[in-house]
């Protein structure tokens, strides 16, 4: 499915959904309309999966059930076995034939929910939606919305697991009033776009005969990124055509309803739905000591951790904790996420983390951020930085910037970093904006910055640089204080300095400090001196300046002219009015 169709498809099913949320309208106000719609979104996909399979399980089910001490999960594997699907639904029903029978709705859906297997009873337990029903039944609108849902066309034949993706998110972002500002569902084309890059290069031993390829999401959402990224590998074509079952997908989310949906999306597809786990990567890691060999992440942006910070601070007592490089402002916690990846990963694992324009620059020499970066430049850990087009998230036009990290640098790139400008490669989100995304990255975009990765040489859009490049010293520089006489004020054969004339420099690692104080400070200040104990070693990496080009300014003599026509065009349409 194009750009244009996927886009058309998913709008008109979220709007349906959307209609279906009037109807809660009363006993439900706006902001717990996202308790139904939710998991009835869920269950209408399970529905329409099993729908034709329904005869086959009922047959196997009969037949099961006549093998002493059969468990549900054995049944499950049964089902799986010989239907495809890792689930079922005892009563081998419809929504649309649950409907059928109106006068008994209320409690044949009860019966409905309650014979689901135990892998969906899981996620409907964690969304407590029973409760749900039941409030439903006892305000008189059970029917209504089941039998609206009955009407949403969720099959797979016409909704493919993309599509049925962005629809979940859209719903949880429409609906939860907890999906913060910055908590960002990432477009798939991004996600594709990261992938590429991971797997573009310094990837053989992904490539052994046999080798389990273990992928983690430290905020997986809904699964989208751990999905996609199954899918692109095991692509013929255009992957590696690694087989499925050599592929582990790894996510947490503290979003239960994201969380829910990626462990029903992993059950759709045939993955293992508890290696999907729910809780706050930063306080409550469930992966502990576990390694992965692809890892990728969008962290919420710009979203404050001052709740974690005391589980931050506990975990960074004990030896071999995920931040070792330290921490940032509290305001911020995007670069504990990246610092959590990197202490997951195995010595040859690829890295792709997406972030705001914040972790490039905030903070002073020898704050938290510019020692975060400290510790990936001079590990020789960041490979790449993408910068992507604005306008490319559902709910921020922001720019945002990809991060290519390798535990084992590949030699050909001689430990340098490269810097790629893409926010001019798009084409128009069509055929209309998903909320605040009106760009798309469209196959022949994301293989032009694909291609400029790999060349690894500078272009137009590509510069190359030393990890020194970004690196700077803080240096004090000190003045004399002074009487009223103007002698040097000394205490105990100690030259006394003038606070108010302190001043710093930011010295590029690059240059020698004595020649630059001697050329850039010592001619303006010549009685100043540096006070080298205090000295900071910062680094930043100012994205934009890179790729700036200078636009001289207009003639004035052509500004002059165009004010002088636009005054008479001005004049002719007063003249026009006023007769």
């Amino acid at each position: 499915m194009n750009n244009i169709a996927l886009t058309a498809d998913v709008s008109s099913k979220v709007n349906l959904v959307k209609s279906i949320a009037n109807k809660t309208r009363g006993p439900y106000t706006p902001e717990k309309y996202g308790s139904v719609i939710i998991p009835m979104a869920i269950i209408r996909r399970f529905d329409c999966i099993l729908a034709d399979k329904n005869a086959a399980i009922d047959q196997i089910l009969q037949a099961s059930s006549k093998i002493k001490g059969i468990t549900p999960e054995k049944k499950e594997e049964l089902v799986k076995r010989q239907c495809g699907v890792p689930f079922y639904n005892a009563k081998c029903v419809s929504l649309e034939q649950l409907v059928g029978d109106s006068d008994n709705l209320n409690s044949n859906f009860l019966e409905f929910i309650a014979a689901y297997s135990p892998s969906i009873q899981r996620i409907l337990q964690s969304l407590k939606f029973r409760e749900e029903v039941e409030f439903m039944i006892k305000k008189g609108i059970l029917f209504e919305v089941v039998k609206a849902f009955s009407e949403v066309d969720f099959h797979p034949s016409t909704t493919n697991s993309i599509a049925m993706g962005y629809i979940f998110e859209e719903i949880i972002r429409t609906y939860k009033a907890n999906a913060e500002a910055g908590d960002h569902y990432t477009p798939r084309e991004v996600i594709e776009l990261c992938i590429d890059l991971m797997l573009s290069e310094n990837v053989d031993s992904l490539k052994k005969e046999g080798k389990i390829i273990r992928i983690y999401d430290g905020c997986c959402g809904t699964g989208g990124m751990l999905t996609t990224a199954k899918r692109m590998l095991t692509d013929p074509e255009e992957g590696f055509g690694i087989r499925a079952e050599n592929i582990r997908l790894y996510g947490q989310d503290n979003n239960p309803e994201a969380y829910a949906v990626c462990q029903a999306e992993m059950l759709m597809l045939g993955d293992e739905p508890t290696y999907i786990r729910e809780g706050n990567t930063l306080t409550e890691d469930r992966f502990p000591g576990e390694k992965f060999d692809l890892l990728i992440t969008n962290p919420p942006f710009g979203v404050e951790w001052k709740t974690e910070k005391s589980a931050v601070e506990k975990e960074l007592k004990q030896p071999n904790n995920r931040f070792v490089a330290g921490t940032p402002r509290v305001s911020d916690g995007q670069l504990l996420f990246l610092q959590n990846l990197l202490a997951k990963a195995e010595d040859d694992a690829r890295i792709a983390i997406i972030l705001n324009g914040s972790p490039l620059f905030s903070g002073d020499a020898g704050s938290g951020e510019s020692e975060i970066r400290r510790y990936v430049l001079e590990n020789h850990l960041l490979e790449a930085i993408v910068a992507l087009p604005d306008q490319m998230f559902y709910n921020t036009g922001i720019y945002t910037y990809v991060w290519i990290f390798s535990k084992t640098p590949n030699p050909r790139r001689n430990h340098k970093i490269q810097l790629i400008d893409a926010t001019a490669l798009y084409v128009p989100q069509m055929p209309k904006s998903l909320g605040n995304k009106r760009k798309y990255i469209d196959d022949a975009n994301r293989r032009k910055i694909v291609a400029e990765y790999t060349s690894f040489a500078p272009s137009e859009i590509s510069r190359i640089f030393d990890a020194d490049d970004f690196g700077y010293t803080k240096v004090t520089m000190e003045c004399p204080l002074y009487d009223e006489q103007g002698n040097k004020v000394i205490k105990r054969g100690v030259v006394q300095v003038d606070p108010k004339r302190r001043d710093t420099e930011t010295i590029p690692r690059k240059q020698d400090i004595d020649a630059y104080i001697k050329a850039e400070v010592l001619p303006y200040v010549p009685d100043a001196f540096a006070d080298r104990s205090k000295d900071k070693i910062g680094y930043e990496i100012p994205f934009t300046r890179y790729f700036y080009k200078y636009t001289p300014p207009r003639k004035s003599s052509e500004i002059l002219q165009e004010i002088i026509e636009n005054e008479a065009a001005l004049q002719e349409t007063l003249k026009a009015v006023l007769q």
